[in-house]
């Protein structure tokens, strides 16, 4: 008796549900999407990376609800350039970004990079970006020139201005003069001239910045743009760049006894984290990617007010002086805590020890949104969403990590990784709480550490043994490969010049630029004219 043949409808069918079976993270509809980026925020500041931290239990609960990524790295380990390179989904040497802007930058992030907000309102979504920016604040540098439908935030970091309640910093910096005849207090590393402006958009609304309540407003900002774009039926993508663990620290209560100002201000983010994610339920479990990480590692020199590196200590640097965090190409200045969570579609409580990046953002995101990547460009970054989705545990073979301030020119890749090798060209350490900086060394053939074994970067390979001259010509092809492909590319360059009528002023006719009126906004005639020509 032969097999009963099917007809091709029955096939078609039988096709759709196998389909359905064995695909169920195939995206049917456009999912939101919510980036967390902290700043400054050490590996070790996570109690899910690091039994020791006890301050943050809404992302240990977000961690035990989705996946960690326990091998993820920021693309470069200072503000502008890891910014950038989540933005683009390329390196500081192909997007041009490769040290941060001022308060009196006149450029920014390159007009010709295509950023993520660009690809995904082209997509059809609803674009916000709340917190940080600091990939230049100038003319169309601004973020509502650079695809986002909305902002509200400060456009560099929050200790690049003075405040009234200035917080807590090392050294601790003054607050904003009241008046032309006040004595200027000069303090190094301090802004004492201008005060830290708020911006909704292009308009100032606070000058100086009430740093008490930032957290609390970027929370409130962030559920109300989730709210309009949810109420106009369209997907949304919020980049949400946080002020914390950058100082100055300003935590809403004093510290309970034993925690200190630093572990009140990580209680804090992990708060507004949480709050966040209910946010984000609420819109029904599964319509929403949440995605957490941090721009770089922690800032050793703030001492006290600097995160936890975990057992990432860079431990040749540290015997030769300076920091091995911030600033440096050692693991605790660019390995930062990564968490996603999409109920239904990304495993819960699974870690993964792929080799991520930031940088992988930008492509996963595109491909997700089932959009397409900017053409005539090379990226660094990849589509990890077999990754994220728990079929497969391979991320990069190849990473790189350029120069970010401690040593060689800023910008240059020195560093890379393959595998569980780790090779440096050139080292230095930023620098540490004791004043200490290590010098800028050179290294040809280049330091080697296997990671697998040393992942405190203690002991590189001896040149001599058979591990390190197996490895040395698949690191020198990797190297060599890379600085080729760059070579060879549409790379961009970034305006660096200053001008101080850049400044963001909502009055000059005050001492600092101190608006006067409700909630720090005013409505003198001044601001309406002053702010378009900055910022438009």
């Amino acid at each position: 008796m032969g097999t009963p043949s099917l007809s091709p409808w029955a096939v078609l069918l039988l096709t759709l549900v196998l389909v359905g079976l064995w695909a169920p993270c195939v995206v049917s509809r456009q999912p939101n999407f919510i980036i967390i980026l902290a700043d400054d925020v050490g590996w070790g500041d996570l109690g899910a990376n690091w039994a020791e931290t006890k301050e943050t239990p809404h992302l240990d609960q977000l961690a035990a609800e989705g996946t960690r990524f326990v091998d993820f790295h920021s693309a470069a380990s200072t503000c502008s350039p890891s910014r950038a390179s989540l933005l683009t989904g390329r390196l500081g040497v192909r997007n041009g970004v490769t040290h941060n802007f001022a308060i009196s930058s006149l450029g920014g992030l390159p007009l010709n990079e295509t950023t993520l907000a660009e690809v995904l309102r082209e997509a059809g979504y609803s674009t916000g970006a709340i917190g940080k920016w600091h990939l230049g604040h100038h003319g169309r540098h601004h973020p509502n020139s650079r695809g986002f439908d909305y902002y509200f935030g400060i456009p560099y970091s929050h200790d690049m201005g003075c405040t009234d309640t200035p917080g807590y910093n090392v050294p601790p910096c003054p607050p904003c003069p009241r008046h032309s005849t006040a004595a200027r207090v000069a303090r190094k590393d301090c802004y004492t001239e201008v005060a830290l402006p708020l911006f909704e958009n292009i308009t100032i609304v606070q000058q100086p910045v009430e740093l008490g309540s930032l957290a609390r407003r970027y929370a409130e900002e962030a559920e109300r743009f989730i709210q309009r774009a949810s109420d106009s039926g369209r997907p949304f993508f919020l980049y949400l760049a946080l002020a914390h663990m950058h100082v100055p620290l300003a935590p809403p209560l004093p510290p309970a006894p034993g925690r200190g100002i630093y572990g009140a201000s990580l209680s804090e983010m992990d708060a507004l984290v949480g709050r966040i994610k209910e946010v984000a339920d609420s819109l029904g479990k599964g319509s929403t990617l949440l995605w957490f990480t941090g721009d770089n590692g922690p800032w050793a020199q703030k001492c006290e007010l600097a995160g936890r590196l975990g057992p990432f200590v860079g431990a040749w640097q540290r015997q030769r002086g300076g920091s091995s965090a911030k600033q440096t190409t050692w693991e605790g200045g660019h390995r930062v805590p990564a968490l996603v969570y999409w109920p239904g579609r990304v495993p819960a409580r699974r870690t993964s020890h792929a080799l991520l990046s930031i940088l992988d953002i930008f492509p996963t995101l595109v491909a997700l949104a089932g959009a397409a990547l900017p053409p005539d460009r090379g990226f660094d970054g990849l589509d990890v969403s077999p990754v994220l989705f728990g079929w497969s545990d391979v991320g990069h073979k190849v990473l790189l990590h350029p120069n970010s301030g401690a040593a060689g020119k800023v910008g240059e890749i020195e560093a890379l990784r393959l595998a569980q090798y780790k090779a440096f060209y050139t080292t230095g350490g930023a620098m540490a709480c004791d004043g200490s900086t290590g010098p800028a060394e050179r290294h040809q053939p280049p330091l080697i550490f296997n990671l697998d074994r040393d992942i405190q970067e203690q002991e590189p390979l001896d040149v001599a043994s058979r591990e390190y001259q197996a490895v040395l010509p698949a690191i020198s092809r990797a190297y060599a490969q890379a600085l080729q492909d760059i070579a060879a590319d549409n790379v961009s360059v970034a305006d660096y010049s200053q001008d101080p009528a850049a400044i963001p002023c909502c009055n000059v006719q005050h001492v600092g630029c101190r608006c006067h009126g409700a909630a720090g906004a005013t409505r003198d005639p001044h601001v309406e004219k002053r702010t378009p020509r900055l910022c438009l």
